[in-house]
């Protein structure tokens, strides 16, 4: 059976103001978003599930799902705050969906089988989907799920400070935790961030970060359904709170329903978190298709 990607797009239509707006950072026009397709459909992938807002179905089916060949298998499931029946109540007040772990909860309808998980803004590299699709084709425990770890030198902008979740593993690369560091940014060829005491501290750049680029076995959406309704129960009257995937992946270590298997690219990550990104995502994709990894124009039809 081959697996599955599932990719996040229902943060696109309130990041950007408009579909349209989606940079567009390949020679031929091409999104990040066509480049993760891309490389998972290589890698092995047999179906391409987007999660996105209702209200921009239309311009996403225009701007994404269009352009793709007609080969490659599709589906469509809607994000909202209502997607996901629960039997706690929440704020009536309460307009935004519930973050990245409800997105995952929203597919749950479509995919039966093995997936990987992604941000659909975010570059992740031809390399972390090969070791997606080879971990979920070989690995056969229902269990068992994977963390694609990039090394933190390989993620950060030159032009402001990042967010990264640094990852801990043990001896046999099983996650241990993720302790998420703010204001990460590079100083005089230096990598520092700045700690819960307002201290900067320095970091070496090889720390395995998450990227939020996860594979998981079906079995991960009872669970994270479970603890959705444990988080809505506590924080149903929060306006603004947001029910993260790491929040899943922390909660499976700790009370030892999963294992979490850590494994690491040498990809370069890249998103567009900073208005000079777009120079060097463009220069970055410019290189790759010199380099053949790609071809000038990914999509014959788009």
């Amino acid at each position: 059976m081959r697996p599955t990607l599932l990719i996040l797009a229902a943060g696109l239509g309130s990041r950007y103001g408009s579909l349209k707006q989606i940079d567009q950072i390949g020679p031929s026009g091409e999104r990040i978003i066509d480049y993760s397709v891309f490389d998972a459909i290589q890698a092995g992938f047999g179906k391409i599930v987007y999660v996105i807002r209702e209200s921009f179905n239309e311009e996403f089916n225009e701007v994404v799902v269009d352009r793709l060949p007609q080969n490659i298998k599709t589906e469509i499931v809607f994000q909202e705050i209502d997607s996901i029946s629960t039997m706690n109540k929440y704020s009536v007040e309460r307009i935004k969906p519930w973050g990245t772990g409800h997105a995952l909860l929203s597919a749950a309808s479509v995919i039966n089988e093995p997936f990987a998980v992604i941000n659909a803004d975010d570059f992740y590299g031809a390399d972390s989907f090969k070791i997606a699709a080879k971990y979920l084709s070989s690995n056969n425990s229902i269990s068992e799920h994977t963390l694609i770890g990039y090394t933190l030198k390989n993620t950060l902008s030159e032009y402001g400070s990042v967010s990264r979740g640094i990852c801990k593993a043990d001896s046999n690369s099983y996650l241990e935790s993720i302790v998420e560091r703010t204001e990460i940014k590079i100083l005089d060829n230096e990598i520092i961030f700045k700690d819960e005491k307002e201290n900067w501290n320095s970091l070496t750049g090889e720390e395995i970060v998450s990227m939020n680029m996860f594979a998981y076995k079906p079995t991960v959406f009872e669970y994270t359904k479970n603890y959705f309704e444990k988080f809505i129960e506590e924080n149903g009257s929060n306006l603004k709170t947001e029910f993260y995937m790491p929040f899943v992946v922390d909660s499976l270590i700790k009370n030892k329903e999963a294992k979490v298997k850590v494994l690491q690219t040498n990809a370069n990550w890249f998103g567009l978190t900073y208005l000079e990104d777009k120079a060097i995502a463009r220069d970055a994709i410019n290189k790759l298709v010199e380099k053949e990894i790609y071809p000038k124009k990914l999509w014959l039809n788009g």
